[in-house]
């Protein structure tokens, strides 16, 4: 038994653009100025209300609730009207399909809630790949472990059986917190050195390398 447990956005799919879109709307309806995009991008990964924390730090939890609302709001209008793409990086569906050719179980740990989950992974063909899904509607934010104890708690794994794979800082302290192996990806939010720090313990610069550093 492997399993291997992925982040979604920044790691799987590229979705960047409507993650920074949503939330400068969001600002603009609460009559802010939104914080730079590299600095929106910092704040991926987390769930809404820690990230609307992380981004309004002298702010209270009613302001970021009712932030947090509105961007639920713009990222769906956005999505209603065709203006959200969220497509999977170049070489992730091979590598996904050849791990579970080679007998890997697979699952998501994300910050994404369950509708916006489905709605990526079915829009993106590879919904039936994975026999878990985790998400921030039923968890707390990471890195808390609480994600990737319900993955391997449904797909049957322990820890030493167990690889969460993910593009920040945040995934590798999850994955240390469940005592489980962290592998990092560059082409996401993070910087290398930031998720080696965190405790990955590989950190691969295209999904081949990835796909071959797990299959090895």
């Amino acid at each position: 038994m492997k399993l291997a447990v992925f982040d979604c956005d920044g790691t799987l799919i590229d979705g960047q653009a409507a993650i920074c879109e949503a939330m400068e709307a969001t600002f603009a309806a609460h009559d802010l100025t939104a914080p730079a995009r590299s600095t929106i991008r910092r704040a991926v990964g987390l769930s809404l209300p820690q990230a609307m924390r992380a981004l309004l730090p002298e702010s209270d939890g009613e302001q970021q609730h009712a932030m947090a609302e509105t961007y639920k709001l713009a990222f769906r209008q956005a999505r209603t009207e065709g203006r959200v793409s969220q497509p999977l990086f170049e070489g992730i569906r091979e590598t996904l399909e050849a791990l579970k050719a080679a007998g890997w179980t697979l699952a998501v740990a994300t910050g994404m809630s369950d509708r916006g989950l489905a709605h990526c992974l079915a829009n993106n063909g590879i919904a039936e790949l994975f026999v878990s899904l985790q998400t921030a509607d039923r968890h707390p934010s990471k890195p808390h472990p609480a994600m990737l104890e319900e993955a391997m708690f449904e797909a049957g794994a322990n820890a030493e059986q167990t690889v969460m794979i993910g593009d920040t800082a945040y995934d590798m302290e999850m994955a240390k917190a469940a005592w489980v192996r962290g592998v990092g990806v560059d082409w996401g939010y993070h910087h290398p050195e930031e998720l080696m720090k965190a405790g990955a313990e590989f950190v691969a610069e295209t999904p081949g390398q990835l796909r071959a550093h797990l299959l090895a």
